[in-house]
């Protein structure tokens, strides 16, 4: 099963980028995101998609521009998320075949997302809107508009996320922080995909 957990790496360098995804990928989480104000982020990315292409959705965070997307296409990542919502990055990324998760904040953002193209929507962020803002805004989402909350969801969130309509989350700090090692990310993830399993059934 592919959980719907995407790891934020944020702050990760390409010295500790595969073994914490090798890590991530044992744990069951199979999205992983490194933010582009990470340091070197692409040479992390295209390393990843390399070694992990074939069993994981390698993707780049925290992208702000058209020319952000084509470079992060080029390292055959398949996945951009972004804390805005650009309607020429969205464009953008669909015309390159890649999925598109903009980060929305209002209903206004959401539907300006979705009529752009995008695949999901980031609601971000997740601490300042709570389950309680998502619930409201799903209630005029088209039927199964993908709805990822980040910024704030971490295991004790979890239940009460999907009770508003959360289909999934990006996951930082709970996860990642930068300096920590493959075995603390492992233990974090495993605790957060037990976690996971439980709220949604799996």
């Amino acid at each position: 099963m592919s959980r719907e957990i995407i790891a934020i790496l944020r702050g990760i360098g390409p010295d500790d980028a595969l073994a914490v995804t090798e890590a991530l990928l044992e744990a069951g989480i199979d999205r992983i995101e490194v933010p582009l104000n990470s340091p070197d982020p692409l040479d992390s990315i295209a390393a990843m998609v390399r070694r992990f292409g074939e069993t994981a959705q390698i993707g780049a965070g925290t992208v702000l521009s058209v020319q952000d997307v084509g470079r992060v296409a080029e390292t055959g990542a398949g996945l951009i998320v972004s804390p805005d919502c650009s309607a020429e990055v969205i464009a953008e990324t669909k015309r390159r075949g890649l999925i598109s998760l903009p980060g929305v904040m209002t209903p206004t953002e959401c539907f300006t997302a979705l009529r752009a193209g995008a695949d999901g929507l980031k609601v971000f962020p997740g601490a300042l809107i709570g389950p309680e803002g998502l619930k409201a805004i799903r209630a005029v989402l088209p039927p199964g508009t993908r709805c990822f909350a980040v910024g704030g969801a971490g295991p004790d969130s979890l239940a009460a996320w999907r009770a508003a309509g959360a289909d999934g989350f990006g996951i930082g700090t709970a996860l990642y922080r930068p300096g920590d090692d493959a075995a603390t990310v492992a233990g974090r993830a495993r605790r957060i995909v037990a976690r996971y399993d439980e709220v949604y059934g799996a």
